[in-house]
């Protein structure tokens, strides 16, 4: 499917195209890419017509990941054509900028016969059809003249369209509890203009009641508004971290307890069946080709656990599946597919099914990650188990104290064994505590059952594992006031 070609450059062997492509951009997504280069010699639209340069494939996420990459040209048949190369390169192109406003009234008109009035602000902008549209309005506030409202932050686009130099429209209005709010007065700004507040030096702005300036000679105002201070700053997205070169740091934790079954009988959830998979295997691949776009030296360690070893036979709950506990590192996904159908027949499955050394395993690294003054790193751990959890509560633990570092759990529940343990760790529900009481500062344990997408399209598990990983690494920067 063709979804966009860019304007010829004529006569030029280093052309640099002024064309951009736009395209959604979808994490949890495999989004593959074809770049094909040709020389137009015709005027005709069918690319046959014209000599095929070259062309190079890749994922959306791979030039995210690297914000701008440069590649041989290949021939159909994967050789180079020639020496040519292709740069690409990527910008984000989503406003997220953000406006707080800190604003007061002073000397408002009185609306209510006894006592004060009870002020609120409505900010407008114009709508397509020429109307003003209400975008924000103030919380109200109680028997004054003189409010001061909450500062109060909306996104840049919501207000002016992001458009600083577009008018804005200011109502003032006194509360009633019947709906029938009296106006008070009205001002036209724009977000350039509210922008020239400083904390010493607020901006004053005359709020006017049309009709009593019609009627009246000498009416000057309905009172001030004062805007205390406007500052617009950058809502950073996970694209914004990414394309600023954090890496997601990617480990899978298997599990090899003996509720599996023996490997080599096909009711085993650890049996690899002729076409070369299980669930096991399904759910690595799945999570582990999105992410593997977004870790540049492509080494994952990959983690077994609940079996006895050679050649002592000692249970592990936390060993490398390549038996190098120096070096537990598996190149790409592949890697970990070839490591895990090794390891199968040189383990002896056991239990008990502890979670808590793989999660402090992790643990650990991300804390190192920490020790950096930038979002550089995020980790991501998958854990496919089939069944109850042992160590509930040093689990339970562990994702509490994980929860305070750059790192995120993924949970695959493998076969038909109860789940409800898992689902209580995935704090969607209520927040996750640990036995000692302390609260989780934020989920980060996302659980899926593989069951209900035993028959659905490879692509729907990794959507629905990865959903949540966006959200989870910005929100944990955020928290650290790191920017991208």
């Amino acid at each position: 499917l063709q979804l966009d070609r860019t304007e010829t450059a004529v006569n030029n062997l280093n052309p640099a195209f002024a064309r951009k492509f736009i395209i959604d951009y979808h994490f949890e997504e495999v989004q593959k890419l074809k770049f094909a280069l040709f020389d137009q010699d015709k005027s005709s639209m069918q690319l046959y017509e014209h000599d095929f340069l070259g062309e190079f494939s890749c994922t959306l996420g791979m030039i995210v990941s690297s914000k701008k990459i440069t590649r041989t040209l290949l021939l159909g048949n994967g050789k180079p054509a020639g020496k040519g190369m292709i740069t690409i390169a990527a910008q984000e192109l989503s406003d997220n900028r953000v406006i707080t406003l800190s604003m007061a009234g002073r000397k408002l008109d009185k609306k209510d016969l006894f006592g004060k009035s009870d002020p609120f602000l409505e900010f407008h902008k114009p709508g397509d059809d020429g109307k003003w549209m209400l975008v924000h309005r103030t919380e109200v506030i109680k028997y004054t003249l003189d409010p001061v409202w909450k500062p109060f932050t909306v996104p840049l686009v919501s207000l002016c369209d992001g458009d600083v130099e577009k008018l804005i429209k200011v109502m003032c209005y006194d509360y009633d509890s019947d709906g029938g709010h009296d106006f008070i007065g009205e001002f036209q700004t724009s977000v350039a203009k509210m922008c020239e507040a400083q904390d010493a030096f607020p901006l004053e702005l005359e709020c006017i009641n049309p009709k009593k300036q019609k009627k009246k000679k000498n009416y000057k105002n309905s009172g001030i508004i004062i805007v205390k201070s406007c500052k617009i700053t950058r809502d950073f997205s996970f694209l914004d971290y990414i394309l600023g070169g954090c890496q997601l740091m990617f480990t899978v934790g298997i599990d090899f307890t003996a509720s599996n079954g023996n490997p080599r009988d096909p009711s085993s959830l650890h049996y690899i069946n002729p076409m070369g998979t299980n669930e096991y295997l399904s759910a690595i691949w799945a999570v582990g080709q999105i992410i593997q776009d977004y870790d540049s030296d492509k080494m994952f360690p990959a983690l077994g656990f609940g079996a006895q070893l050679p050649p002592d036979w000692k249970v592990s709950h936390e060993f490398a599946i390549n038996f190098n506990p120096t070096n537990p590192f598996c190149s790409g996904v592949e890697g970990i597919v070839q490591a895990y159908s090794a390891c199968l027949p040189h383990i002896r499955f056991y239990g008990p099914t502890n979670f808590s050394p793989i999660i402090n395993h992790v643990a650990r690294f991300a804390a190192q990650a920490t020790q950096q003054e930038a979002a550089s790193q995020y980790f991501i751990l998958l854990i496919i188990t089939d069944g109850v959890i042992s160590d509930m509560d040093e689990t339970r633990h562990a994702v509490v104290q994980a929860s305070k570092l750059p790192m995120s759990i993924i949970i695959v529940g493998v076969g038909n064994a109860d789940f409800a343990a898992m689902e209580f760790l995935d704090g969607d529900s209520r927040v996750l505590r640990s036995y000692t009481g302390e609260e989780a500062v934020r989920d980060i344990v996302q659980f899926v059952p593989f069951r209900d997408f035993r028959n659905a399209p490879k692509e729907t598990l990794a959507k629905a594992v990865l959903a949540e990983l966006p959200q989870q690494v910005v929100q944990y920067f955020k928290h650290q006031n790191l920017p991208p």
